[in-house]
């Protein structure tokens, strides 16, 4: 009828549903500008997943001046007519999204990107950012540095939680997880180490390149391009794991008997978790005791002077716990840190020193005032507090009393399956609660709730 004909051409003249008539683009999508962590907010992005970095680097140890190239390889996951990455410090020279130019602006820790044309949910990408400059760390919410630092030969890179952002951009939270090429170029004396396996080393002209490759999927605060004078051992172990080890020449005296336990240590913890989980392995040794801390950055993890046993055991024990399962939220991190630190106990224990219920012991004496209890692992309520002792201590507590409660062989069990479950994957609290009571057939809600969750000194289980 005609009066029905009129009302539809009255509809169909709104701003949506004439641009559907035309076949005009979709509404605007941008990409936000964190993954939505409670304690890192702008951390990551969303609207797409980098599968890999190509990252080439030129450092001069004189100037401190880093020139940079990354080629990010990603797939958006929404329509998007802009996207974020987390990119701070450096300036930007150039920047395309295919072989196309794109806009580009600096809004604090964001480089905001606009291609030319909206990408396609699905459609794959490639960005490529140039930049210039001289990287600085960042200052945590614990006043302690990360990211690019500089030392008197060189740098130290370690970027948990904040730092990669430093040096490359990147979608830098860690439930994006990519595989990693490195072109590092340094002065002719100088190395340069970065994740997994070395390809190549080539001095020509002054200068000495390394190319690395990390084929198995990484966070990017794991990455690391230390660069330092380092003596240099490589070796392959007896199941083909290629290890790789860089040492400063003043530490070296003191890692020397540490270090070569490397390998036992591996092997131990092999049994304990499962197959080890990367191709490569190793250590970077630093003279940097400023920086105050070792990170577990992934394959070869990085220390700030000649680390003890202890240290050691710790970090590769975070090859499992934190970098092949990842957390899904900073929130978690006991289930990096506690994990690591509860290692620490079982090898004591396992290779003549106290035994796990020792160590548990000395801890539960300590005062309810004591800094120990001053708040839940599993929920540190801040950036401030993830690298707190509870988060270690009370965290290492909490996986003691849920072996006291389900027995060693369902706990272990437990432990192995975490690690193959969730292997080069994420996870979180509550699904290794879930976990350890599928596992163990007990209703373990309640020793969860105490030593995780509750505030204070829990009764003793």
């Amino acid at each position: 009828m005609p009066k029905a004909v009129r009302r539809t051409f009255v509809l169909v003249t709104t701003p949506v549903a004439l641009a559907a008539l035309l076949g005009a683009a979709a509404p605007a999508s941008t990409g936000s500008s964190g993954a939505g962590d409670p304690y890192f907010p702008l951390a990551g992005n969303g609207g797409y997943h980098v599968g890999h970095y190509d990252l080439t680097l030129r450092y001069d140890t004189g100037s401190g001046r880093l020139d940079g190239k990354a080629v990010l390889t990603a797939r958006a996951t929404e329509r998007l007519t802009r996207f974020d990455l987390d990119f701070t410090g450096l300036a930007v020279t150039g920047l395309t999204v295919g072989k196309a130019k794109a806009g580009f602006r600096r809004s604090g820790q964001e480089l905001v990107v606009t291609p030319q044309r909206a990408l396609r949910k699905g459609e794959r990408f490639t960005v490529t950012v140039t930049s210039q400059g001289k990287p600085a760390p960042v200052t945590d919410p614990d006043g302690s540095l990360d990211g690019w630092i500089p030392t008197d030969d060189g740098a130290f890179v370690a970027g948990e939680p904040q730092g990669a952002m430093t040096w490359f951009p990147a979608n830098n939270h860690p439930t994006d997880k990519s595989s990693y090429d490195f072109t590092i170029t340094v002065p002719q004396g100088r190395t340069a180490v970065a994740n997994g396996v070395l390809l190549s080393r080539r001095t020509a002209h002054g200068r000495t390149t390394f190319r690395w490759h990390q084929s198995e999927p990484m966070a990017a605060y794991l990455a690391t391009a230390t660069v330092g004078k380092f003596k240099v051992e490589q070796f392959t172990t007896g199941n083909g794991t290629r290890v790789y080890n860089a040492v400063d020449a003043r530490e070296a005296a003191a890692s020397a008997p540490v270090l070569k336990k490397l390998p036992s240590v591996l092997e131990w913890e092999s049994k304990l978790f499962g197959p080890y989980p990367f191709r490569a392995a190793g250590s970077i040794v630093d003279h940097a005791h400023n920086v105050g801390y070792a990170l577990e950055t992934q394959s070869r993890p990085v220390y700030d002077r000649a680390p003890d046993l202890s240290t050691l055991v710790h970090e590769n024990a975070h090859q499992w716990f934190g970098d092949s399962v990842s957390l899904t939220s900073w929130k978690d991190i006991w289930l990096n840190e506690g994990f690591a630190t509860y290692t620490e106990w079982l090898y004591a224990e396992q290779h003549g020193g106290d035994s796990a219920q020792k160590t548990f012991d000395a801890l539960y004496a300590k005062p309810a005032s004591d800094g120990l209890w001053e708040f839940p692992p599993g929920n540190p309520g801040s950036g401030a507090n993830i690298f707190g002792t509870p988060v270690y201590a009370r965290g290492a507590m909490t996986l003691h009393a849920l072996r006291t409660a389900v027995g060693d062989r369902a706990f272990f069990l437990i432990l192995r399956a975490w690690a193959s479950g969730h292997r080069y994957g994420h996870g979180t609290t509550a699904q290794f609660e879930h976990l350890a009571q599928r596992v163990s057939g007990k209703d373990l809600d309640g020793l969860f709730r105490t030593w995780l969750d509750t505030p204070g000194k829990p009764n003793r289980p």
